[in-house]
């Protein structure tokens, strides 16, 4: 990491001395007389003639062709960035010889010149109208002109598209086709994506061509395709009305119009040696050709096929049965080939699989800069062993020995204390995961979408030199799987973890003293806990423009077993093997949106994230992992993790242990960020973010701390800045300054919403490895 970090920071010391040096220099020097920079689009009129409506989806499709982005866009292709380095490297840089600095220099930094002669204008306005026309808006115009600037070495594209009134269907008839697809063509009327009175769009008619040929290639007509499928046109008959006729090609081949069951079957497997399989092994109408021993329990390969001699040939079936055998992890790869049975008559396709058996040992080592929520940083190495075949059926069994050392980033504000804590973490993991869910035979079934069973033991060793050693030692079992294509559920049906603080300092065990609540958190203790976990994830709009992200997590822990302790007898506080274990319920809910604005790369980000715990019965407070902190690298950037809250709370000044008590059992936070591309793999972000932290019970320790109506909103910290990140294709580098607004405490030194008493007290620089959210 140190020589990529020490290539990026020459990089980018020498995109800052370009830009000093070739500040006011020309963009256009080296353009020849006849050539014209494009520098964006001045505006985009879209002038739809009375009582016309514009559809959205046909407004977005004509404009997508005008908006060309222009050199070093801001926001494209109506803004550039003032500093155009890509052009000034490309105009001053050039030099024909192909080594030295200089043009190690000009490869890295100049960007080709974006010319009218390459955006072409008029033909793009030609685009614009068939976009138009495509929703039905036949008759539309486009024009455009150009505003020269520098004696006319540059320009910026006007365009005006007027929108013609749209075209309606009047009547829309089906083929008329005799034999066995008669009666399944007419059942399709039905269910139509076409109506009589609906505008002309032509994704509609793709769309309808292409939902009859699945229907009839998932009813045998194997060889059936949407070309086939043509639209006759009459717009004779009445103004602005389409009379549409759908009906067969001349040139259809006959086995397009036939139905195909399914013949012989035969599975090939292989190992990566390409030995030529041996035996041949007859599971019901299935042919196997493998070598002993076989790889593969012969129930689960039958399982997995979808296929059976003599039904229908259905493409669904075809796609399942190759989703289902690469989603086992056993293949290297698998192919599907389907031929017509020529020794026998009706209508046979004989289906061949190949299948390469990967080898399931695996060893890996990583190394890795690790950036976490807390704003601690630093390297870290996983020595990670797993056999991917354990049981001939997928099973996965990995064993990782990981270790990480780790400082946090930031600088001190708010509280006025040095947040330069350091730390090192050892663990040991070893983790067994079924490709399927392992339910009682009546909740076994067929399921559209495959589950995953785990099982998981783990031991981690925390140390913090100058506070405490802490060992964490978990087992968990549960399920994840999907219900949609954007549903996925993550069932934890137990996990129980043990806590034992191996060794405390001095400092710690005095802080403990000073807060027997936090004392309470960190004591040993059990934690059996059970959890449930929905993400919903879907992308929507224009070239999936806007995706939308919905976590929910709900953690229930002690209560089943307290409940089974209290009905023998025992009484609280309980006990599990001679200690008290935690019970509470914690409950977070995290929505995320991002809209991607202009260019791919320009994305406005936006998060909102709610969370609550209580601990009860058995427990005064959460333990100290659960509780919730706010602050860092991840979530309010101008404030360094745990520098603010609870609520108005605000330790001594000095005390450099006073991190500890900024927990607490509600949490709110919000974030928008507006990421762009500034040049190559270099991109900037601004943002901004609010949130704190509060607690749902009162603390005498903690004043201020406990969660109420009366001065809530003084009690959200605000903070703003700017950042970098590089983009080096496996992971993101980012570097962001916060600049603190407001702190939820009141500050004597300075009144009024902004009360950071100086600018720099109120800076928070973070070093981090991903996007925050």
């Amino acid at each position: 990491m140190n020589r990529t970090g020490n290539i990026h920071g020459s990089s980018l010391l020498a995109v800052l001395l370009a830009a000093l040096l070739f500040a006011g220099c020309s963009t256009t020097r080296r353009l020849a007389s006849d050539e014209v920079l494009y520098t964006g689009v001045h505006r985009i009129r879209i002038e739809p003639d009375s009582g016309v409506v514009l559809l959205s989806a046909a407004e977005a499709a004509a404009r997508s062709p005008l908006s060309v982005a222009p050199n070093n866009p801001l926001y494209a292709p109506w803004l550039r960035t003032p500093l155009p380095i890509g052009l000034w490297a490309y105009n001053y840089l050039y030099t024909p010889k192909e080594r030295g600095f200089k043009y190690w220099l000009y490869r890295r930094l100049a960007k080709e010149p974006v010319l009218i002669s390459k955006v072409q204008p008029s033909l793009r306005t030609q685009v614009a109208v068939q976009a138009l026309e495509n929703y039905g808006y036949f008759g539309s115009r486009a024009t455009d002109s150009l505003l020269y600037r520098k004696r006319g070495r540059k320009a910026r594209v006007d365009y005006t598209l007027r929108v013609a009134p749209p075209w309606h269907y009047s009547a829309i008839s089906y083929p008329a086709i005799d034999g066995t697809l008669a009666p399944l063509i007419d059942s399709l009327r039905a269910t139509s994506l076409l109506r009589e009175g609906a505008q002309y769009n032509l994704d509609t008619l793709t769309l309808e061509r292409q939902r009859i040929t699945d229907v009839l290639r998932n009813r045998g007509y194997y060889y059936f395709r949407p070309e086939y499928l043509e639209y006759l046109a009459d717009t004779t008959l009445a103004p602005r009305r389409v009379a549409l006729r759908l009906g067969l090609g001349a040139t259809v081949p006959p086995q397009a119009l036939r139905q195909y069951r399914i013949g012989r079957i035969a599975v090939h497997l292989t190992d990566s040696s390409d030995k030529v399989p041996e035996d041949t092994l007859r599971m019901g109408d299935v042919q196997v050709l493998a070598s002993r021993p076989l790889k593969i329990r012969p129930r689960l390969l039958a399982r997995t096929l979808d296929l059976h001699e003599g039904q229908l040939f259905t493409v669904d079936a075809q796609n399942r049965t190759l989703t289902a055998l690469n989603k086992l992890g056993i293949f290297r790869s698998v192919s599907l080939n389907v031929a017509p049975d020529t020794l026998q008559e009706g209508g046979r396709l004989d289906v061949g699989i190949d299948a390469q058996i990967e080898d399931p040992l695996e060893v890996s080592l990583e190394t890795d800069v690790t950036s976490k929520s807390n704003s601690f940083l630093g390297p870290g190495i996983t020595l990670k062993a797993s056999h991917n075949n354990l049981f001939r059926g997928g099973e996965v069994l990995s064993l990782k020995l990981n270790g990480a050392y780790e400082w946090q980033t930031g600088n001190k504000n708010s509280g006025g204390r040095s947040s330069q804590l350091n730390s090192y973490e050892l663990g040991l993991n070893a983790s067994l995961d079924i490709p399927r869910l392992q339910l009682p035979r009546f909740l076994a079934g067929r399921r559209r979408y495959d589950g995953t069973t785990s099982y998981q033991l783990e031991v981690d060793l925390m140390n913090r030199p100058d506070f405490f050693r802490l060992a964490a030692f978990s087992g968990s079992a549960g399920y994840a799987f999907r219900t949609s294509p954007y549903s996925r559920h993550v069932l934890t049906l137990l996990k129980l973890t043990y806590n034992k603080l191996l060794h405390t300092t001095e400092d710690f065990d005095r802080t403990m003293e000073e807060n027997p609540s936090i004392a309470m958190s960190f004591r040993n203790q059990f934690v059996p806990s059970i959890g449930y976990a929905y993400t919903f994830e879907k992308s929507y709009g224009v070239r999936g423009a806007r995706r939308l992200v919905w976590q929910n997590s709900l953690t229930s822990a002690g209560n089943i077993l307290s409940g089974i302790l209290a009905l023998a007898g025992e009484h609280q506080p309980q006990y599990l093997f001679g200690n008290r274990f935690s019970q509470f319920v914690k409950e977070v809910s995290e929505l995320k949106f991002y809209q991607r604005i202009g260019r791919r790369e320009n994305c406005l980000a936006t998060r909102f994230l709610v969370g609550v715990g209580y601990a009860y019965g058995n427990s005064e407070v959460m333990p100290y992992s659960e509780q919730f902190y706010i602050g860092g690298a991840n979530s309010i950037r101008a404030f360094t993790v745990r520098s603010i809250g609870p609520g108005s709370y605000r330790p001594a000044s000095g005390n450099p242990n006073g991190y500890l008590d900024q927990t607490g059992d509600f949490k709110l936070e919000a974030n928008v960020e507006y990421r762009f591309a500034i040049m190559g793999r270099l991109g900037g972000a601004v943002f901004l973010d609010a949130g704190n932290v509060w607690l749902l019970k009162a603390d005498p320790d903690r004043p201020g701390a406990e969660l109420k109506w009366k001065g809530f909103f003084n009690e959200i910290a605000l903070g703003t800045g700017f950042g970098l990140r590089y983009d080096i294709s496996y992971l993101v580098i980012r570097a962001d300054l916060g600049i603190g607004i407001h702190t939820p405490y009141p500050n004597p030194d300075k009144r009024g919403y902004y009360n950071i008493s100086k600018f720099r007290d109120g800076l928070g620089f973070h070093l981090a490895i991903g996007y925050p959210f």
